[in-house]
């Protein structure tokens, strides 16, 4: 390890001493947020969803005397599970709207919106494979399977590998089988 300049051995020692604090303290709290389960399900959070129903209320709080801010209107939408209280998930969108759904509006089906226009959708999860299809940005597509790179997904009854990073809905260490 380097010496310090004008440094005392006691204060190198205590120097040391709080670094290797600072450095657990660091570890600690990493591998705490990556841990972390809702209080309900003790699913991870966050986690991603998608909306079950063709509509669905999204409240200021998690209860039916909170205000509807607004309603999701899309089935299948992604949606990113953040919090959890009771039967109510906070939940937010692409673009980070969000607030509290009744959990009985969302599904652990998979889905994805694909971020990129014209993305291509191919054979096999490799750069070079042929193209089965394109898909527009916005359009929301089922997650069938993922690994460190790419998803195979289904849309419009097309079905093919896409890079994860053209995907919202998925995160960019997750593999599902």
């Amino acid at each position: 390890m380097g010496r310090l300049a004008g440094a005392s051995r006691g204060s190198r020692a205590i120097f040391h001493s709080v670094i290797g604090c600072l450095a657990g303290a660091v570890l600690a709290s990493a591998l705490h947020a990556a841990e972390e389960r809702g209080p309900v399900t003790n699913l991870p959070l966050p986690r991603f969803v998608s909306l079950k129903a063709d509509e669905g209320n999204v409240r200021r709080g998690p209860s039916l005397s909170h205000r509807v801010d607004w309603v999701f209107a899309r089935r299948n939408m992604p949606l990113e599970v953040t919090a959890e209280y009771g039967h109510w998930r906070r939940v937010r969108d692409r673009e980070g709207a969000g607030g509290w759904v009744h959990y009985s509006l969302l599904s652990g089906v998979r889905t994805a919106l694909v971020e990129e226009d014209m993305v291509a959708l191919r054979m096999k999860p490799d750069d070079e494979a042929p193209v089965n299809a394109r898909a527009e940005a916005g359009v929301v597509a089922r997650v069938s399977e993922c690994n460190l790179d790419w998803c195979w997904v289904i849309a419009g009854g097309e079905r093919g590998w896409v890079r994860k990073a053209a995907l919202w809905g998925v995160k960019r260490e997750e593999i599902l089988e």
